[in-house]
């Protein structure tokens, strides 16, 4: 079974925010839905980055990784340079 770890960002205030799961897209309209926490205030979201993995453990280790860098600059360079620019 196949792992993700994507970076979503706020439409609202450009911020981030990282998580990890099976289904990226389905995770995505969590965000975006109604709920309460974190991601509830500053929806709308985008998904601008993902990665795949081949378990749980790895994709959430990667999770934890980006989470530890707290720096918005090192999560714009990853995102730019997954697409090329």
């Amino acid at each position: 079974m196949s792992y993700y770890t994507y970076i979503i960002q706020s439409k609202k205030d450009l911020s981030f925010y990282i998580g990890s799961c099976q289904d990226p897209q389905e995770r995505l309209l969590k965000h975006n839905g109604k709920h309460n926490g974190y991601t509830a205030r500053k929806q709308p979201w985008k998904l601008v980055w993902i990665e795949l993995y081949k378990s749980k453990s790895e994709a959430f280790k990667r999770e934890k990784y980006l989470k530890k860098q707290k720096s918005k600059l090192f999560l714009e360079k990853l995102i730019s340079n997954s697409l090329g620019t």
